[in-house]
């Protein structure tokens, strides 16, 4: 994950929901979300005053950012870039943040979070059609193949990461071939197989004002 100088525990209590983005630890009690449900802070516990339209909408595009690991520039580049295509703006951003390659890498089950999967990329563990990737950011098109590199293959996060496969299996876009250690991308990803807690339209809303 991009630097935020925040836990990410406290992230996920601050949205009040599960974010995943603590790999293992998120499907065990150790949770922060199962030991303190509510908001971090002094006044967590608080009564909370109403939250205005505006504070809606940017929480929508901050619990975004932060489940995909990006910074705010980039994000903002990923929906320029979504305005520019010719579906649902919404739509497409999510497109465009699921086929990063380290969301692939995570999604295929080669890494337990997102943020392991970034750095796994970003030390050359992974290789696109047979080539040496380290950019996270790579977004990866049909056809495209995934594969952990020779060395790579025991290392023990990578290997770890395949026992929680029955947390969160596979999307049907993309296509596991374990005996290869490799995946491939099918199709391009559908809405329904994409983040549940985003509310896409809320950050349509949020860079249109």
């Amino acid at each position: 994950m991009s630097a935020t100088g925040d836990s990410v525990c406290r992230i996920c209590r601050r949205e009040g929901e599960k974010l995943y983005l603590k790999g293992e630890r998120c499907y065990t009690p150790k949770c922060a979300i199962e030991r303190r449900p509510f908001p971090p802070g002094q006044h967590g516990q608080a009564r909370r005053r109403k939250v205005s339209d505006y504070g809606i909408q940017l929480r929508a595009k901050q619990r975004a950012r932060k489940i995909y690991g990006v910074m705010e520039t980039q994000f903002r580049n990923y929906y320029e870039e979504a305005v520019r295509r010719p579906g649902p703006t919404g739509l497409e951003l999510l497109r465009s943040l699921e086929l990063r390659l380290d969301n692939a890498v995570y999604r295929a089950g080669f890494a337990s979070s997102r943020a392991e999967a970034r750095q796994l990329v970003s030390h050359r563990h992974f290789a696109v059609n047979g080539r040496p990737a380290n950019v996270p950011s790579t977004r990866l098109r049909v056809g495209d193949v995934v594969a952990v590199r020779g060395r790579s293959q025991q290392i023990v996060p990578i290997e770890r990461s395949k026992e929680l496969l029955h947390n969160r299996p596979a999307p049907s876009w993309v296509e596991l071939m374990e005996s290869e250690h490799s995946a491939r991308i099918r199709g391009e990803p559908e809405r329904e197989e994409m983040e549940s807690s985003i509310e896409e339209h809320l950050i349509v809303e949020y860079y249109s004002r």
